[in-house]
């Protein structure tokens, strides 16, 4: 495993990491199996956002004698209510949940302190103006959290973060599709010439470009979520490129990205890390993503659910994610599988059940019509 300094937080995280987001909803041993897999690599960074108390405390559980082994990314404002994930901007929650983090890892520091999920400048506001930020700061001051960090999926809001002089790390979604597909171009074809990938970053969006020299000049790190678009990119059915990339190809490009450190791979397997972890050994032709890059587009992924659930919570309790995964998967086939409708007919709450309150729209970081999607899926599976 390689190591890179995380941005001027000093800390040396590896190359691949952990998105913990898949163990939710696993038994112990599964989970303990994920990380002790992951640690045997010489993964040593863990992003744990979740807020369901189990997934917390068996996390803790299986770092238990290793917790010096491993920096945690850890957010302020995810938490759990009646339930069900949600975020909040309000700090008397916000410090509740941090708090519980901290216990059910079994823990009294975490190495980055991320705020968690700002896509809006009236979120970046709240944060920043509603003593979040502050409360976050004086944890960096004691020594609580030894970087401070942001979550975003918004160049400009990571401009933002930037530009406070604050910030230590930035969690962002990284892959081709969201750097060379710039929101609101009619084509783009333009930006798949034969000198886009012999000059770094030519042709990419000017405000995710921006954003990662400016990550670079004050020696911000990047980590890095959504580096396949939730599958996305591994399907040329799906792929805005007409052909698939691998997992390989898709980690290389991400830290081939200025001021990356680090991307996160989600797993919710030993396999499945393991994998990830092969891009150590992989050869140079493995790794080679541009000719497959040179392609044209033929479709943006704005719009399409990247199933991260950032959505909830839902007055109607429903999993939208994995709404929208099954209803992705009946709808790539001619006929609904069997075992799809089985899933589907298993959910506690499903798309018929939507309120259409639209809530949900305005927290999508993909800009997600929701509400037609629930629609559609009881449409499809029948209720």
């Amino acid at each position: 495993m390689v190591y890179q300094t995380l941005g001027r937080s000093g800390l040396s995280a590896s190359r691949i990491g952990l998105g913990c987001e898949y163990l939710e909803g696993q038994e112990y041993p599964a989970i303990r199996a994920v990380i002790d897999a992951a640690l045997s690599q010489g993964v040593n960074i863990l992003d744990v956002f979740m807020s369901q108390p189990q997934v917390r405390s068996d996390i803790g559980r299986a770092l238990e004698g290793r917790r010096k082994d491993v920096l945690i990314q850890g957010h302020f404002g995810a938490i759990w209510k009646d339930g069900q994930y949600g975020r909040s901007r309000e700090l008397g929650e916000t410090q509740r949940f941090f708090e519980d983090l901290l216990a059910r890892l079994q823990t009294d520091y975490i190495d980055v302190g991320m705020l968690h999920c700002v896509d809006t400048d009236r979120e970046f506001d709240q944060i920043f103006s509603g003593g979040t930020a502050d409360y976050a700061q004086k944890l960096k001051r004691q020594g609580t959290i030894r970087a401070l960090g942001i979550s975003t999926h918004d160049p400009a809001i990571g401009l933002r973060a930037v530009e406070t002089g604050l910030i230590d790390v930035i969690l962002f979604s990284v892959n081709p599709a969201y750097d060379l597909l710039p929101e609101g171009l009619g084509s783009a074809s333009a930006l798949f010439d034969q000198t886009t990938y012999q000059q770094p970053l030519l042709g990419m969006n000017p405000v995710r470009e921006k954003f990662y020299q400016a990550c670079q000049r004050e020696n911000i790190g990047i980590t890095v979520m959504k580096s396949l678009a939730a599958g996305a990119l591994l399907d040329a059915k799906r792929s805005p490129f007409g052909m698939a990339l691998t997992p390989i190809q898709c980690i290389h490009y991400a830290l081939d990205r200025p001021a990356v450190a680090s991307v996160l791979a989600g797993a919710r397997t030993p396999e499945e890390i393991l994998e990830s972890c092969r891009y150590e050994q992989a050869s140079d032709g493995e790794k080679d993503y541009s000719q497959l890059l040179a392609s044209t587009p033929q479709f943006s992924l704005k719009g399409k659910c990247m199933y991260c659930n950032h959505c909830l919570p839902c007055p109607a309790r429903i999993n939208v994610a994995q709404v929208n995964k099954l209803l992705d998967l009946a709808e790539s086939q001619p006929q609904i599988p069997p075992t799809v409708q089985a899933h589907y007919d298993e959910l506690e709450r499903h798309g018929g059940d939507c309120v259409v309150c639209h809530a949900c729209e305005s927290r999508c970081p993909f800009g997600v019509a929701v509400a037609e999607h629930m629609a559609r899926a009881a449409q499809v599976f029948g209720k």
